[in-house]
């Protein structure tokens, strides 16, 4: 598949306000995340501590999941022609489902709260059942043409396991269900950075890298297969799992961490090749989030080998703050001024320079401070002090502030533009 193949409905674009609520909100949870770890920094010594939980939900959920609801908000009914039903309300109600219910997991897991984990898990099934029947609704009034739909819809099957498994993890935590825990945080780490996030950020990458970045086409046979490959080999390796069938398991998750290399190491070749002269902002957040998903993928493989409690936490942060939150920075830069000169065009108002509604300065200040803070992170949980615990969570405060203040511009830019 190839960029120039792929039509492209921008007719059909939500207004600015569905996807831009998403991405307004998410940084707020990455500077809450921040602050936890400023008050308790010992978090980052066990990745099953309450506090950890808790802000690896803030991550995950309120700043990575509200960033990829708001995109599917725009990316399914221009790239995939799925139309979802009365978007505006659908859009603000799983927003407010989103935000709230990630407000009540975090503090849930962090207090080890009951009321609030059941809490969550009704606002945020209910929230899941909203957006993914709503996208299910649109996307199957439309064919499979290309790979990125195709692509989509695998993902948003992969968010539905992975929330599925997520309830029956909160369930178990708050009623003491007697479910295998430690199986179940497995399958839903799985199905939640691989299943959902990683075929979403392929599906993705398709077209924004090509088409942002200025770079080839990817491989036809990697968009043909990568995604399907992926999620096959998730089942089989679900089963393993489930059946605890240790000799099987690690060859197949050897394969997936192969499959996910496959696609970070092509994407940088893909860049070297652009025909930029010199790499902007949203290239090096790019590369910075490949490499850290390729480092996080062998410690992952590592913990399965040692048991030194580490590893997985280096792999989460490699993973989720190196590896998706670079990835997500790197698309938003140039999503959110894209689509604000989008809607100033079709208004037929003069839409200013794209560079103008995001100069790069502010953007490679913030890309600056967030690799500061993945080293500071890196560094506190490999050092055990507190004091460096504190330095990182400030380091993750001020990347996030930033991020908002620079999202925050774009929109007065656009304002602005209207108002003129």
């Amino acid at each position: 598949m190839t960029t120039a193949d792929l039509s492209l409905s921008y007719e059909a674009a939500p207004a600015f306000s569905a996807p831009l609520r998403f991405f307004i909100t998410a940084p707020l949870f990455g500077l809450i995340a921040g602050l936890v770890l400023i008050g308790a920094p010992e978090l980052l010594e066990s990745r099953w501590s309450a506090g950890a939980l808790a802000i690896t939900h803030l991550i995950a959920v309120g700043f990575m999941l509200n960033v990829m609801f708001g995109a599917l908000f725009q990316i399914l009914p221009v790239v995939a022609g799925a139309v979802m039903p009365n978007t505006p309300t659908i859009s603000g109600l799983v927003h407010l489902g989103l935000a709230t219910g990630t407000a009540s997991l975090a503090w849930g897991l962090g207090t080890g709260s009951p009321p609030f984990l059941v809490t969550a898990v009704v606002v945020l099934g209910t929230t899941f059942a909203i957006f993914l029947g709503a996208a299910a609704y649109g996307l199957l009034r439309t064919p499979v043409a290309q790979a990125t739909p195709r692509d989509l819809r695998l993902a948003l099957a992969g968010f539905g396991i992975a929330g599925t498994l997520g309830i029956l993890l909160a369930l178990t935590l708050a009623r003491g269900f007697a479910l295998p825990l430690p199986l179940l945080v497995k399958l839903h780490v799985g199905w939640a950075w691989l299943g959902a996030s990683g075929v979403l950020l392929a599906a993705a990458s398709w077209i924004v890298v090509p088409m942002f970045q200025i770079t080839p086409n990817y491989p036809e046979k990697l968009t043909r297969y990568w995604a399907v490959a992926t999620c096959a080999g998730l089942a089989l390796w679900s089963v393993a799992v489930l059946m605890e069938l240790p000799l099987v398991e690690l060859p197949l998750a050897a394969a997936l961490a192969a499959l996910s290399a496959t696609y970070a190491i092509t994407t940088v070749r893909l860049q070297t090749k652009s025909r930029r002269s010199v790499p902007d902002n949203t290239t090096r957040a790019f590369q910075l989030s490949m490499s850290c998903l390729v480092a996080g993928l062998a410690c992952v493989l590592l913990a399965h080998q040692l048991d030194y409690e580490l590893l997985p936490i280096l792999a989460g942060v490699l993973i989720l703050h190196g590896g998706f939150v670079s990835a997500i920075i790197g698309m938003l830069y140039k999503i959110v001024p894209f689509l604000a000169w989008l809607h100033l065009s079709q208004e037929g108002l003069k839409a200013p320079n794209m560079k103008k509604l995001q100069p790069d300065a502010p953007v490679r200040r913030h890309l600056a401070a967030h690799a500061i803070a993945l080293a500071a992170l890196l560094v506190a949980a490999i050092s055990g002090s507190d004091l460096l615990g504190r330095l990182a969570g400030v380091t993750v405060v001020v990347e996030f502030a930033l991020l908002l203040a620079n999202m925050v511009k774009v929109l007065g830019a656009y304002r602005t533009a209207r108002a003129a």
